[in-house]
C-alpha cells in the first residue's frame, strides 16, 4: 500500500540521486529555479498598481498589485510554453474526478442518507488543481476548508477515501470521527495537507506556523531539504474578515515567510455577499499597499491565466522574497452546502455564474491543442468508471468499530506495549531521543523560587534540544512581564526565544503549525483570561490525535500565568483551570512548588501530547514554594498526587496556591490531616484520592477557580460513585463564590478561601 498523500503517478525517484523528474510535478531537494519578473510569454497582461512602482523595488518591498484581466488570455501562439509546463491531462481528469463525486454525492448518497454533509467544489476546482500540482516540494503544505477537496486530490487523496469519508465508513481520513469535508493527509516524504478545522480562518495561523518552521530547519537547524519549500492556506473570501486571517496575514508578512494566502473569490459567505466582509468586496486591491506582501489577482477560471498567477506566487514564496496574497475570482456553482436553495441569488446572477465554469475552458484550453475530443470522451469514461469503482468499495466498507470510538484522546501504546505513535507532528514521531530523566531529584544545596527554577528548566531544554522555541507577547528582550524568560533571548537568540504579534490566535495557531512541522514549540500567553481569544486554536489542537485517529499530533506546551498575586482583578488574576481539563486532548499540570514546577514541565517539554502549564502568579516568589533546584534530570510524571502531609482523619486534595494555605489550616486545626496536591488535572490521580478516602473517611476538597462546575466537582463525584459507603460525612468543598477576582486586596481576601476558613471546616467535618 502506497503512504497517504503519496503521489507515485507523478515520476519516478532515481535511486542514485534521490531526485524526482520535476516535469512531472514531483519534487527533489530544490524546486527548480523561476524568474520572478514579468515575461510575457507565461503572462498576457498586467496592470500595474501602487503609483506606477516598478516590480522589483527590492530596497522598500512595497507591493505591486498585479491582475490578470479576464477578458485577456493569453494568446494561441504564446500558449505552447504554459502547455508544455504541466501535466495538463492529469489535471483534467482530476477535475472530472472532483465533478465526478460532487455529482454523485448531491445526486445519490445524499438522497440516500450515507452522508449528512455535502460541499460542491464545482467553479473552484480547475484551479485548485493546478496548484496541487505545483505543491511538488517534499516539505510543502496545504491547509484548506471545507470546499478543497479537489486540491487534496491532486495532492494524493484516493478517490476512495474521497468518498468513504463524507459517508463515515472505516478507515478513510477519521474513521467517521469528524466531517467528511474535513481532511488531512499526513506525508512525511512529500507535501502534506494540514488537519483541517471546521472553524472560518481556522486554516491560517497554523500554516504561518508551519512556514516558519520551514525557514527554522533550513536557516537555524541548516536541514538543506526544507529550503525552497512553501505552505499554503486556502480560504473563501468570507474567511478574510476572521481574526485568523488578519493574524497569520501580520506573521506572514512582518517575518517575511513562505506563505501563499489562497483566496477563493466566489462572492458569498454563504448568503453574505463579499462587500459585507471586505469593502469593496476585494481583498486584493484593498491589501495593495501592505509592506512585505506580494498581491496577486485574476480570473481563476481561465486555465492559462489561473496557471501562471499560481506559478508566480510559488516562484515568489519558494525563492525566500516573502508572502503572496493569490485571490482568484471563481463561480460558486452550486449553493453553499448541497442544503442551500440559494434563493439569496438573481435568476440572472445564477446564469451569469454558470456562465463562467471553468471545465469547458479547461476543455476548450486543452482540445484541440493537446487533446482530440475523442481523447476528452475517452478521459470522461475512464473517470466515470474509476469513480463508480472508486465507491464501490467505499461502500463495501464496514462502519467504524464502536469499541474503538474512545482511543487516541492522547498518546497511547500498541496493545504489544510498543508506541503507537501518530505518523506526522511533534519530536516523538521523528524519531527525536532526549536525555535521561529520573523520578528522584538531585536537590542543590540552595533554594529557588518557582520563577527562576522555571527560567533554569527552559534554560536546559533549549540547551539540549535545538527543536524547543520559546515565544510570545514580551518573552524576548523583556524577559516576559513575569521574568521567567529573562536572559534567554541573550543566551539562545531572537530565532529561539522571540517575541510575537499582539494576538494570542496567532500565537497558538503558529505553535500548531510549528509542532505539525516537527517542532516543541513553547509560547507564553500573559494572563489566563487573555487565552479566550485562541480558545478555537487550543480547543483544535487538543482534538488533532483523536478526530484524524492518530494520523497527527500537535504536542505544544503552554505557559499560562494564573491566579491572583498582591491583588486580583477579572482580566489577570482568573485560575480557571477546569475549562482546560475540560478540554478534549490536554495535559493540564498547576503545580504548586519550585521541585514539581521543574519535573512537571521537563516532563511536558519532552512529552507527546499539548499541555496547559499553569504557573500560579502568587507562588513564582512564595517562600512556601520555593524548593532546591532538583536537578536537570529530574521529572514529574502526569497524574500522580504529591503527599504535603500524613494524616488519618481526614483527607484534604487541593492543588495550586490553596496547598500551602491547606497546610497552614491543617496546623491552626489541629486535626491529623492526609493533605494531596494533585499537581495535574489532567491526568488527574483518582487512585490516591480514592486510596485516601477510604482510609479516612471523610474529604475536603479546595480550590481557588469558582465552585460552581470547579474542578472539585468532579472529584465529589467520582467519590459519590466509587466510595459512597466509605464516607462518614458528606463531601465537602471549598472554592472562591462564583464572581470574578476583586481588585481590592481586602476584597480578595474575602472571597479566596483562607486558611482560617479551610480549618473551620475541617473542624466542623470531624464533628459530623
Amino acid at each position: 500500500m502506497e503512504p497517504v498523500g503519496r503521489r507515485p503517478e507523478l515520476g519516478t525517484r532515481n535511486p542514485a540521486t534521490g531526485t524526482q523528474n520535476l516535469e512531472s510535478g514531483a519534487q527533489g531537494p530544490e524546486p527548480r529555479a523561476r524568474s520572478l519578473e514579468p515575461d510575457a510569454s507565461r503572462l498576457y497582461h498586467y496592470r500595474f498598481c501602487c503609483a506606477g512602482r516598478p516590480w522589483a523595488d527590492r530596497k522598500t518591498r512595497k507591493v505591486c498589485l498585479l491582475s490578470v484581466e479576464a477578458e485577456h488570455r493569453i494568446p494561441a501562439s504564446q500558449s505552447g510554453d504554459v502547455l508544455h509546463r504541466l501535466d495538463w491531462t492529469r489535471v483534467a481528469r482530476l477535475v472530472l474526478t472532483s465533478r465526478a463525486i460532487d455529482e454523485i454525492e448531491e445526486t445519490r448518497l445524499l438522497k440516500e442518507r450515507k452522508l449528512f454533509y455535502q460541499f460542491c467544489a464545482r467553479g473552484h476546482d480547475v484551479a485548485q488543481v493546478i496548484l496541487g500540482a505545483m505543491l511538488n516540494h517534499k516539505h510543502d503544505t496545504a491547509n484548506g476548508y471545507y470546499r478543497s477537496r479537489p486540491i487534496l486530490l491532486s495532492l494524493g487523496l484516493s478517490i476512495e477515501d474521497a468518498f468513504a469519508s463524507p459517508m463515515m465508513r472505516a478507515g478513510g481520513l477519521s474513521d467517521g470521527r469528524d466531517i467528511g469535508v474535513v481532511f488531512n493527509l499526513p506525508n512525511r516524504d512529500g507535501p502534506c495537507v494540514l488537519p483541517m478545522c471546521g472553524g472560518v480562518g481556522a486554516q491560517y495561523t497554523p500554516t504561518a506556523g508551519w512556514t516558519q518552521a520551514i525557514r527554522y530547519r533550513s536557516d537555524v537547524l541548516g536541514e538543506d531539504e526544507y529550503r525552497g519549500a512553501c505552505g499554503v492556506a486556502l480560504g473563501g473570501e468570507a474567511s478574510v474578515a476572521t481574526n485568523g486571517f488578519w493574524s497569520a496575514l501580520t506573521m506572514a508578512t512582518t517575518q517575511r515567510l513562505p506563505m501563499i494566502f489562497y483566496i477563493e473569490d466566489n462572492g458569498y459567505g454563504l448568503s453574505v455577499p463579499g462587500s459585507f466582509q471586505t469593502p469593496g468586496g476585494n481583498i486584493a486591491k484593498n491589501l495593495s499597499s501592505f509592506s512585505d506582501l506580494l498581491v496577486l489577482d485574476g480570473d481563476g477560471t481561465e486555465p492559462a491565466a489561473a496557471f501562471a498567477l499560481i506559478d508566480q506566487a510559488v516562484a515568489h514564496a519558494r525563492q525566500g522574497q516573502g508572502a503572496v496574497l493569490l485571490r482568484l475570482d471563481v463561480p460558486r456553482l452550486s449553493g453553499h452546502s448541497a442544503q442551500d436553495t440559494q434563493a439569496y441569488k438573481s435568476e440572472e446572477t445564477i446564469v451569469s455564474e454558470q456562465a463562467r465554469d471553468p471545465l469547458p475552458k479547461l476543455k476548450s484550453f486543452l482540445a484541440p491543442a493537446l487533446m482530440t475530443e475523442e481523447d476528452w470522451s475517452r478521459l470522461e469514461t475512464e473517470v466515470r468508471d474509476d469513480v463508480e469503482s472508486a465507491l464501490e468499495r467505499a461502500l463495501a466498507r464496514p462502519e467504524p468499530d464502536t469499541a474503538t470510538v474512545a482511543r487516541y484522546v492522547f498518546y497511547e501504546h500498541a496493545a504489544d506495549g510498543t508506541p503507537d505513535l501518530q505518523q506526522q507532528g511533534g519530536l516523538w514521531a521523528e524519531g527525536h531521543e532526549f536525555p535521561a530523566g529520573i523520578q528522584t531529584p538531585e536537590p542543590e544545596p540552595e533554594r529557588a523560587n518557582m520563577l527562576t527554577a522555571i527560567r533554569r528548566t527552559l534554560d536546559y531544554e533549549l540547551s539540549t534540544n535545538p527543536k524547543v522555541l520559546v515565544f510570545g507577547q514580551d518573552v524576548g528582550p523583556k524577559g516576559g512581564v513575569h521574568a521567567a524568560t529573562m536572559g534567554l533571548q541573550d543566551k539562545f537568540g531572537e530565532q529561539r526565544v522571540f517575541d510575537t504579534s499582539l494576538s494570542e490566535e496567532g500565537i497558538i495557531g503558529r505553535s500548531v503549525g510549528m509542532a505539525l512541522a516537527g517542532l516543541m514549540p513553547v509560547p507564553e500567553i500573559q494572563f489566563r483570561k487573555y487565552a479566550d481569544s485562541a480558545e478555537e486554536q487550543l480547543n483544535d489542537c487538543g482534538t488533532i490525535r483523536w478526530r484524524t485517529r492518530n494520523r497527527f499530533a500537535a504536542p505544544i506546551v503552554v505557559r499560562m500565568p494564573v491566579g491572583y498575586f498582591k491583588c486580583g482583578d477579572p482580566w489577570h488574576s482568573q485560575s480557571g483551570e477546569v475549562k482546560w481539563a475540560h478540554a478534549v486532548g490536554w495535559q493540564v499540570a498547576m503545580p504548586s512548588n519550585a521541585e514539581d514546577a521543574v519535573g512537571l514541565l521537563r516532563s511536558a517539554l519532552r512529552g507527546n501530547d499539548p499541555t496547559i502549564f499553569l504557573e500560579h502568579r502568587a507562588m513564582l516568589d512564595d517562600i512556601w514554594a520555593r524548593r532546591p533546584y532538583p536537578g536537570d534530570k529530574f521529572i514529574v510524571p502526569f497524574g500522580k498526587a504529591n503527599t504535603i502531609t500524613t494524616g488519618n482523619d481526614v483527607t484534604i486534595v487541593s492543588w495550586g496556591a490553596m496547598v500551602p494555605r491547606c497546610e497552614a489550616a491543617v496546623k491552626k486545626a489541629g486535626v491529623s490531616a492526609h493533605l494531596l496536591d494533585l499537581r495535574t488535572l489532567m491526568p488527574w490521580d483518582a487512585a490516591a484520592v480514592l486510596a485516601s478516602v477510604r482510609r479516612t473517611h471523610r474529604c475536603l476538597i479546595v480550590h481557588e477557580d469558582n465552585i460552581t462546575a470547579g474542578f472539585g466537582a468532579e472529584i465529589a463525584a467520582m467519590l459519590t460513585a466509587e466510595a459512597f459507603f466509605d464516607l462518614d460525612a458528606p463531601i465537602r468543598r471549598i472554592a472562591t463564590p462564583d464572581i470574578p477576582p476583586p481588585h481590592s486586596p481586602t476584597l480578595l481576601s474575602t472571597v479566596i478561601p483562607s486558611a482560617v476558613e479551610i480549618a473551620t471546616a475541617l473542624k466542623d467535618l470531624l464533628e459530623v
